[in-house]
């Protein structure tokens, strides 16, 4: 998740370079409508894209692992919080040890 924030962040500040710089290169009326189709088309639509992409291949953990149902999980970030670590199908961080019901 904190990648699709870093990404974001910087695809946000080369656009607002980008748009600063262009400014003067279209006119005023055109210039609201070419940001506004940018800004979703660079910034926008690959964030939505990429975090359905993380729910798509986190869905196994969040709804059917043993770490999904422990109060050390942390379902926006897929990680337990105990141990700092992500779980993943195959990797149960605490092996089951240190589970505890929400």
């Amino acid at each position: 998740m904190g990648g699709i924030v870093y990404w974001g962040l910087i695809r946000t500040a080369i656009m607002i370079v980008i748009l600063w710089l262009s400014y003067e290169y279209f006119e005023e009326k055109f210039f609201w409508i070419i940001a506004s189709i940018a800004i979703y088309l660079i910034i926008i639509q690959p964030i939505i894209s990429q975090y359905k992409e993380f729910i798509r291949k986190n869905r196994n953990v969040i709804n059917n692992s043993l770490c999904s149902q422990c109060k050390h999980f942390d379902e926006t970030a897929v990680l337990c919080m105990k141990y700092d670590q992500h779980p993943t199908d195959e990797i149960t961080p605490c092996d089951g040890i240190d589970w505890e019901p929400i």
